[in-house]
C-alpha cells in the first residue's frame, strides 16, 4: 500500500476577532503527489451565533466558497500550483475566517483522509 504525505489546515470561523473564539468551519486539504487540494466546509449557524449573536453567517459561507473555488483551481489564484494555492489559503489573517496550523500526515487515500478529518475536526 502506498502512503503519501499530505498536510492539511482547519478552516475557523472567528466572529469577533478581538475576542479569539471560533468554531471549526471546514479543513483544508493538500497532497502534492496526488495532485489533490480540496476543501470540506460546513457552518453550524447556531454554533457560531453561540460565540456571537450577530454573526454574519452569510457572508462567511460566501468566504468559505471562494476557498472551494481557489482549491478548484478558479479565480486569480487558480492559475497557480496546488501547492502555492494550500500555502496562501493557510497564511496568517486577523479576520473572520482564518486557518489553524497546517498539519502533516500519511495517507493510502487523501480524498478518504479528508472526510475522516472532516468528520472529526468540524461535524
Amino acid at each position: 500500500m502506498t502512503r503519501l504525505v499530505f498536510q492539511y489546515a482547519v478552516l475557523r470561523a472567528v466572529p469577533r476577532v478581538e475576542r479569539g473564539e471560533f468554531a471549526n468551519v471546514g479543513v483544508l486539504l493538500y497532497c502534492q503527489d496526488a495532485d489533490v487540494l480540496q476543501a470540506r466546509v460546513h457552518v453550524d449557524a447556531d454554533r457560531l451565533r453561540a460565540l456571537h449573536p450577530d454573526a454574519d453567517v452569510a457572508s462567511l459561507q460566501e468566504l468559505l466558497a471562494g476557498v472551494e473555488r481557489v482549491c478548484a483551481g478558479e479565480g486569480p489564484a487558480g492559475g497557480s500550483g496546488l501547492g502555492q494555492r494550500f500555502r496562501w489559503l493557510t497564511s496568517p489573517r486577523s479576520t473572520v475566517l482564518q486557518t489553524g496550523a497546517a498539519h502533516s500526515g500519511f495517507t493510502a487515500d487523501p480524498v478518504a483522509e479528508l472526510d475522516r478529518l472532516f468528520a472529526a475536526l468540524v461535524r
